[in-house]
């Protein structure tokens, strides 16, 4: 979600999942994916710092898969070399 500004200054926030694209058209204009438009006083620049923003914080918080905690380098294993599906040790049946 991300806070987003309306012409008339009111405030407003936005699922920038449902964002389909952004126009400047001269104001900046987004639509959403199901079809509805939303005019706002940010630029398109801005917008779109302020997604890669948002996304960004919902990454910091996710475990670094393959990375030893104690080093900065990546251990040599790959992830998938640990799943048993992977490497036949489950049989179907």
């Amino acid at each position: 979600m991300i806070n987003l500004t309306r012409l008339n200054h009111q405030t407003l926030v936005v699922n920038c999942d449902l964002i389909k694209f952004i126009e400047n058209a001269p104001d900046t204009v987004l639509t959403l994916t199901n079809g509805e438009k939303i005019v706002v006083r940010e630029n398109v620049e801005e917008v779109v710092r302020r997604v890669i923003a948002f996304r960004r914080s919902l990454l910091e918080g996710l475990p670094n898969f393959g990375v030893d905690p104690h080093t900065t380098s990546a251990t040599s294993k790959h992830p998938s070399e640990n799943h048993p599906i992977e490497h036949g040790r489950f049989s179907r049946g």
